[in-house]
């Protein structure tokens, strides 16, 4: 999103030949897995549930959060590609604070992170099976099938992996769309910036906007793109055109969702419980409505969506723990060529956090979740997002970048409304916690 398109003198780094690469559909595939990873069952819940709530009216809303998220996506590929270094490296260069908040955070949120996607991914598949095995144990399969698919295969082969389960989610969200048959002239009224006559309708709205597809995986991003082979300024316009059709599949997905809520639950008054297993309860409605046959699509579609998440994340942020463990070791710069050369993916702390995310939470799927770390998970959770959007501001308008990259007024513009926005969203999620019950 930053206004400096038309430069490509900048200094080569990485790379003997920086040239720019002419953006091409043929080069696609970082933004395909950053948009699988982001979108959660979780996210498409969210949406379902804003559709039912508010119809098409926040339709709007959802649209300028995929913008929003573009914005923090293109700033740590820039970063990346710019400067040569990774963005830990950036991060750790801005002083001794951003490596405890990332040790902490890293932690906390992978050990209950584990827990929860392993569970969301099980959930369809005890639906699809429902006289196999109990949930915990389908929970267990799932995490340990993408342990070792992550450990035994690097990036490029992840990557095809993600593409085929991301096809199989649009045509999912895009087929439901499609059935329940949208309103048009009221979707396209809802594109207008209007509030839901509601209480807390600009929290509930600013919710939708910062909740679908923010995670640590905007992060990540900027390690998948040197994955890929990308290590220098002349792919900066391929990818920017891959990041914009990231967010523009998010954003085909959170429609598609919302009509489904707008049509099927809200002109039904039909209510919906959050979190993972209000997508069951919309798989026991389409039956009802649709069939078995749709029911079942449905359930493929969301094992999709969960298991997405599962891989992303076992990958992507295995790669940032790699990068973190490397420079707290006190090895020098971090390179993106080294992340291009898959030696990250062969080390053994990429391979220690993915049993991280993979053993310990096992635990928390038989015995509940500790009270006291749901709560750090949240907080620490919240908090995420406005460092990233604050430290990318930082460091993209700093010495650090490459004058010809920094941030011009679109990308400042919009990534200070993204500070500000999950900023009030952290504060919110940390006034609403429990405190009085934490001591």
């Amino acid at each position: 999103m930053a206004d400096t398109t038309g430069s490509t003198e900048a200094t080569p780094v990485g790379a003997a030949d920086s040239r720019p690469r002419k953006s091409s559909w043929r080069y696609i595939g970082p933004g395909i897995v950053v948009a699988a990873t982001g979108v959660g069952a979780g996210d498409l819940v969210a949406t379902l549930i804003a559709g039912s709530n508010f119809g098409y009216t926040l339709l709007w809303a959802a649209i300028i959060g995929c913008l929003v998220k573009i914005s923090l996506a293109e700033a740590a590929g820039r970063w990346h590609l710019s400067t040569g270094r990774t963005l830990f490296d950036g991060w750790a260069s801005l002083g001794r604070w951003t490596t405890w908040f990332f040790g902490a955070y890293v932690v906390v949120w992978g050990f209950v992170y584990g827990a929860a996607a392993m569970s969301s991914s099980a959930l369809p598949l005890q639906a699809l099976f429902p006289n196999v095995m109990d949930l915990e144990w389908w929970a267990i399969a799932c995490g340990l099938t993408g342990l070792v698919f992550v450990w035994f295969n690097k990036y490029a082969v992840f990557e095809k992996v993600m593409t085929v389960l991301v096809g199989i989610m649009f045509v999912v969200t895009v087929y439901l769309a499609i059935r329940v048959t949208p309103n048009l002239g009221d979707a396209f009224a809802g594109l207008l910036p209007v509030l839901p006559d509601e209480k807390d309708s600009i929290l509930n709205t600013l919710g939708l906007i910062g909740g679908v597809g923010g995670t640590i995986t905007l992060a990540a991003y900027g390690y998948w793109v040197n994955a890929k082979g990308w290590t220098d300024t002349g792919w900066m316009k391929v990818m920017r055109l891959d990041n914009r059709v990231a967010y523009i599949t998010t954003g085909i997905f959170v429609v598609a969702m919302l009509f489904v809520g707008a049509e099927l639950l809200h002109s039904a008054n039909v209510a919906i419980a959050s979190g993972d297993k209000g997508l069951l309860q919309l798989g026991d409605i389409l039956e009802d409505e649709y069939g078995t046959a749709t029911a079942k699509f449905f359930l493929i579609g969301f094992f999709a969506t969960s298991y997405t998440s599962l891989i992303g994340v076992w990958h992507g942020v295995s790669l940032m723990f790699a990068d973190f463990v490397a420079r707290y070791r006190g090895e020098s710069a971090q390179k993106g060529e080294e992340v291009a050369s898959g030696a990250r993916e062969r080390s053994w702390p990429f391979r220690a956090y993915l049993l991280w995310l993979t053993f310990p939470p096992i635990v928390l799927l038989f015995q509940g979740q500790p009270f006291r770390l749901i709560i750090l998970y949240g907080v620490l959770g919240a908090a995420f997002l406005p460092f990233l959007a604050g430290t990318l501001l930082w460091l993209l308008n700093s010495a650090r970048t490459p004058a010809p990259w920094r941030n011009g007024l679109l990308s400042n513009t919009m990534l200070t409304i993204a500070g500000l926005l999950f900023l009030v969203l952290c504060v919110k999620q940390i006034w609403d916690q429990p405190w009085a019950d934490f001591f």
